[in-house]
């Protein structure tokens, strides 16, 4: 077997765009809650309505031989102000939700926020720009861990936290709601997130056994010729918003290009020396990343004086050597490679890649599976490249989890971008009946995780 044999297959989602339910039993209301459905997005009130449904959906992983779900809490569900009492009504959800995946012998992994802010501590503290945003998440988070962490094990904080070392997604996911989106703000949001991450994990290894790590959407970046500009900016781009975390979450600092960045730019922080104290002691136990697709930066399009954050806003080209899905992500497998390659030499800590898959617009005839053998070779691909990077590299894998292997909304509200192998019955306008629908990839992918991934063959017999 390439892979070990306790490797992990599954699942993963977050809350906002799954549950649904959004005033249910005292939850209070998140940034999502008050988002308007346009021509091409949904609302966010039902999603996929899992919280009335995941038992179904759970039954789904099950079949298909799955070990590991990944899942976020809702921040709002279980403290309706963010900062306020908790709401035992959301709590105990959760408790009843976690105990069905362990019965079915799938082993949840927590995500304590994927961008859904509590409205409140948006409207009064403009979210993470606010240190008293950090230290209720802070306490929201460890209490999870006192609720929670006798039977989950593995935990992550923040959902791709380098988002928030990109401009303009650090204002879209961080609470921000008021400002002139200054560089200032950009990079004081930055590391007040990495600050909230640091009391919770440092927090779960003084107090606990579970295991945490931090995770970024890891973006390899190409530069667009071998002009020394564009490899330069490349390195500069991954350094900056790729690596600089990483030091973080495993060595407890940041690098020296960071503060030299700052200094250069005369950015000045509200950073105290009890923060970087409580920074030296972050550790990670493994490395978790999500990856879809890879980019290239050609160095003639960024204006003089651009920031590192700013650069796939200026800077992106398409790559003319590789195929690209219909929203315009770039398939590049081998980029997977090259990215559990790079994480391992340099840290020499498992890694996890918890989030992979092709978002496609597809549309169910209410009669026969869909036939998505796009989604399987995406799928193969990507496998297989992660099988090389084991045998032939060394790396040390944990898992594979894809993302939304059950259909969910996508991160903007939009039904027609589709993950899931199984088909999930409604459309951004028209609820229909949520039915689940196994399409073909779902019993490709059920053959590869009871094969523990060494049958990858794209040929599915109907009696699988």
């Amino acid at each position: 077997m390439t892979f070990r044999e306790n490797f992990y297959w599954g699942n993963s989602v977050s809350s906002m765009q799954t549950e649904g339910a959004w005033n249910a039993e005292g939850k209070g209301k998140s940034v999502y809650d008050i988002k308007e459905a346009t021509e091409f997005s949904s609302d966010w009130k039902v999603a996929t309505d899992s919280y009335h449904r995941y038992e179904e959906d759970f039954d789904y992983m099950q079949d298909l031989g799955m070990n590991m779900y990944r899942f976020q809490i809702s921040w709002s569900r279980v403290n309706p102000t963010g900062d306020g009492a908790f709401n035992e009504a959301g709590i105990e959800f959760y408790d009843r939700f976690i105990d069905s995946l362990i019965s079915r012998g799938i082993e949840p992994m927590i995500c304590l926020y994927h961008f859904d802010m509590p409205l409140h501590l948006a409207e009064k503290y403009n979210g993470f720009l606010s240190k008293e945003v950090v230290s209720a998440f802070s306490r929201y988070g460890i209490e999870m861990i006192k609720r929670f962490g006798h039977k989950v094990k593995h935990w992550i904080t923040f959902n791709e936290q380098n988002a928030f070392c990109l401009i303009p997604e650090v204002f879209e996911s961080s609470g921000y709601m008021t400002g002139g989106k200054s560089i200032n703000e950009a990079y004081q949001i930055q590391h007040n997130i990495m600050m909230a991450h640091t009391y919770v994990a440092n927090y779960i290894h003084e107090n606990t056994d579970c295991q945490i790590s931090g995770m970024l959407a890891y973006q390899e970046i190409y530069p667009a010729t071998c002009h020394p500009k564009d490899v330069f900016r490349a390195r500069e781009f991954d350094e900056q918003i790729n690596n600089n975390l990483l030091e973080a979450f495993v060595h407890g600092r940041y690098l020296d290009s960071f503060w030299s960045l700052l200094k250069e730019h005369n950015i000045e922080l509200k950073i105290e020396e009890e923060e970087l104290n409580e920074l030296s002691k972050l550790t990670s136990d493994y490395l978790t990343f999500s990856y879809y697709a890879t980019n290239v930066i050609d160095h003639k399009k960024i204006p003089k004086g651009t920031f590192p954050a700013e650069y796939l806003e200026f800077g992106k080209v398409d790559n003319p050597y590789i195929e690209s899905t219909e929203w315009n992500w770039q398939i590049d497998p081998l980029g997977f490679r090259n990215i559990l390659n790079k994480l391992y030499a340099r840290y020499h800590l498992p890694v996890f890649p918890i989030e992979n898959g092709i978002g496609v617009i597809e549309e169910w005839d209410g009669k026969n599976s869909i036939e998505d053998d796009y989604r399987i070779e995406y799928h193969r691909d990507h496998i297989q490249e992660m099988k090389n990077a084991v045998e032939k590299d060394g790396v040390d894998v944990m898992g594979y989890l894809g993302w939304g292997l059950i259909d969910i909304l996508s991160s903007k509200g939009d039904m027609r971008k589709r993950y899931g192998v199984v088909y999930v019955n409604r459309e951004n306008h028209d609820l229909k009946d949520l039915a689940r629908v196994p399409k073909k990839s779902y019993q490709w992918l059920k053959k590869v995780i009871r094969t523990n991934g060494e049958n990858l063959s794209s040929m599915v017999s109907r009696e699988e």
